[in-house]
């Protein structure tokens, strides 16, 4: 039992990694990152910016902490829909891109998957909703 409550922790920070890390990269890197959102023509790509900064920081953290973990994985599994969309699309745009968008592509479908296991399975007995059960 230990060991599957050391997996799913250590899980969930794997699984979270690269939102808080991107939050906090759109933090460092305001301009390049509006500068990058206007590129596709975002409407708001100010208040898109910042609520992106909340929505991967934010359930970022609550997944880690596994504090209403499966409403955080829904939000950024819903969250990442469009954005995967828009930022990578291997059919639209520059076509020496291409390949480089279907990586990303798979690597969000993927995540995406790692999101729906955490909906479905939860957070485990090592976080906060686990100690409250």
């Amino acid at each position: 039992m230990a060991a599957q409550n050391l997996a799913s922790l250590v899980g969930r920070v794997l699984l979270v990694l690269i939102f808080l890390g991107s939050g906090l990269d759109k933090v460092a890197h305001q301009e390049a990152t509006l500068g990058y959102m206007s590129s596709v023509h975002l409407p708001a790509a100010q208040l898109l910016l910042w609520l992106s900064v909340l929505v991967e920081i934010g359930a970022g953290l609550a997944i880690v902490l596994g504090w209403k973990a499966r409403w955080a994985a829904a939000l950024l599994f819903l969250w990442m829909i469009p954005v995967t969309a828009v930022f990578h699309n291997p059919w639209a745009g520059d076509p020496s891109q291409a390949p480089m968008q279907m990586i990303h592509l798979m690597k969000n479908i993927s995540i995406m998957g790692g999101l729906l296991l955490a909906l479905a399975f939860g957070p485990g007995r090592w976080s906060v909703d686990g100690r409250r059960a």
